[in-house]
């Protein structure tokens, strides 16, 4: 199934900061207190590198599968998928140059776990094209779907205060998100839905620019916020849809200070026990 290509990075002609101005101030408080019951603002910008699977499961079963390790501050990326033949692949990348190279990966893994044998072969530049792309989009996507309230006060962002709403008891202020010619999908337009109590968004909701006209919001509760490093994320994010149930999940979500440039600059498998291996950001 398709998911949603959310928007999360800046165009060419985008803001270069946000702009109070033309947001509600209602709106900016809320997702103020948003980002501090995340950590706040000086835990975020110490948060470097991410490492984290992308994972959609429709009614129990795994329907997609991807992996991105992420250097916040560089712009380099290793992102891991598979084609549609399901040979894996890796592509390493500089997301501020959408720069980079892709490699296809030995096709199997021994049942015992070991790496699979065989070195990883280069792509020529050709046929790396669209491997790239597809990187590129997905780090856009995927960190969204991560990070999203961490981007409330984006450059392009717009906030507005969209009034108030209760479910199943808790109380919630919401927040309209449209944006200034930011992203791929510029007219899409989110609601977070940020809970009185803990001032954390446990809920987005969204309509999206290509969706037809009339369409009601696609509804989405994130759960289970936990802490990685300095700051909070939610592992899970679960919606109802045509009668099936859902999930986006991030089974591998780590967060660390430092990390070997060779993660980054080789198509080598990563550690097996790399979460092990590193210590995670504290």
């Amino acid at each position: 199934m398709a998911i949603a290509l959310a928007v999360g990075l800046l165009g060419a002609a985008a803001p270069a900061a946000f702009d109070p101005s033309t947001s509600d101030p209602r709106a900016i408080a809320i997702a103020d207190l948003v980002l501090g019951a995340m950590g706040g603002q000086q835990a975020w910008e110490q948060t470097r590198f991410l490492y984290f699977a992308f994972d959609v499961e429709r009614d129990a079963k795994r329907v997609a599968h991807r992996t991105h390790l992420w250097d916040r501050w560089d712009g380099r990326l290793r992102y891991q998928s598979a084609e549609k033949d399901g040979t894996p692949f890796v592509v390493l990348l500089n997301v501020n140059t959408r720069a980079g190279q892709a490699f296809r990966l030995p096709r199997q893994a021994p049942a015992d776990g070991t790496p699979a044998r065989g070195a990883a072969v280069p792509i020529e530049a050709a046929a790396a094209k669209p491997l790239l792309d597809e990187a590129y989009e997905a780090w856009i996507n995927d960190t969204y779907w991560l990070l999203m309230p961490y981007k409330m006060k984006d450059p392009g962002v717009r906030l507005k205060y969209a009034g108030e709403k209760t479910i199943a008891g808790a109380d919630y202020d919401l927040v309209e998100l449209t944006f200034e010619e930011v992203g791929l999908t510029p007219r899409d337009r989110y609601w977070a839905h940020v809970n009185r109590v803990t001032h954390l968004m446990d809920r987005w909701s969204y309509i999206l620019q290509d969706d037809p006209p009339g369409s009601e919001p696609t509804v989405w509760d994130w759960k289970g916020w936990a802490r990685r490093g300095r700051i909070l994320l939610s592992p899970e994010k679960v919606s109802e849809r045509k009668g099936a149930t859902v999930k986006i999940l991030h089974p591998i979500m780590e967060v660390y200070d430092s990390l070997l440039d060779a993660y980054f600059a080789s198509p080598a498998p990563l550690p097996a026990d790399l979460a092990d291996r590193v210590k995670p950001a504290s």
